[in-house]
């Protein structure tokens, strides 16, 4: 079952003005009812194309997706998630289009008042961050403070940084890793080490090239010839990985 998390996320309550204007969006409602009527065992695959809206309707979403029972949820990014629809997109496993986007930044909101007011406005902006920096922490595993900093700097991540940072779980349609592989010259940059996700890729194919021998006698040599293909994939020049 789809579910499109298109235009802006707004209240149930607004949603109708919308579509009397022919203005693209979505609310908690159009989510839920989909959710409801799915039978049982049916994944669900969210389509995110959107710039964001309210910070609380998207946190619904964001929890009626993460509570779904029935099946998988699976996050597909087509084009942006920006603001609320990127705590959407950390509901379940995401892969997001080579050509598309994350962005996270602070909650907003206007106001009109005296000093006091608008200092509890700050104060409310805050308690809001730090609530919608907790989806990111599931997801990512990273600490508050470096979620509120890139949340603070208004980040948008390309498709590989997303990866990186651990918003997202896959590129869409690498499945050679060819967005993803680092060269030589940017191994050694920096610090020179290399990524993790290279490391566990190796480490991953040496457990399978030490049953090589195992799978050779038996027949079955499909894994080992597999292995030997992504590590090719791996290979640095000049001192490198080699196969």
């Amino acid at each position: 079952m789809d579910v499109n998390i298109n235009g802006v996320i707004v209240p149930n309550d607004d949603k109708w003005v919308y579509d009397w204007y022919g203005l693209q969006a979505v609310c908690p409602n159009d989510v839920e009812r989909l959710l409801d009527k799915a039978p049982a065992g049916e994944q669900v695959d969210v389509w995110i194309n959107s710039g964001g809206g309210s910070v609380y309707d998207g946190s619904q979403i964001y929890t009626r997706l993460k509570a779904y029972s029935k099946g998988a949820v699976k996050i597909h990014i087509t084009g942006i998630a920006a603001s609320a629809a990127s705590v959407i997109a950390c509901a379940g496993h995401c892969e997001i289009s080579p050509t598309a986007q994350i962005m996270i930044h602070n909650a907003s909101c206007g106001g009109s008042g005296d000093k006091s007011e608008h200092m509890h406005f700050a104060e409310l902006l805050d308690v809001t961050d730090r609530a919608i920096a907790n989806a990111y922490r599931l997801k990512t595993g990273r600490s508050e403070e470096e979620i509120l900093d890139k949340m603070g700097h208004e980040t948008y991540f390309t498709p590989q940084e997303a990866l990186e940072f651990g918003l997202v779980d896959g590129i869409m349609f690498d499945d050679e890793s060819k967005l993803t592989a680092p060269s030589l010259a940017a191994a050694q940059s920096g610090s020179g080490l290399l990524p993790k996700q290279v490391i566990d890729k190796c480490r991953e194919m040496q457990d399978i090239l030490k049953t090589g021998d195992n799978a050779a006698n038996s027949g079955d040599n499909d894994n080992l010839k597999k292995a030997k293909a992504k590590l090719k994939l791996l290979n640095f020049k000049n001192g490198g990985i080699r196969t």
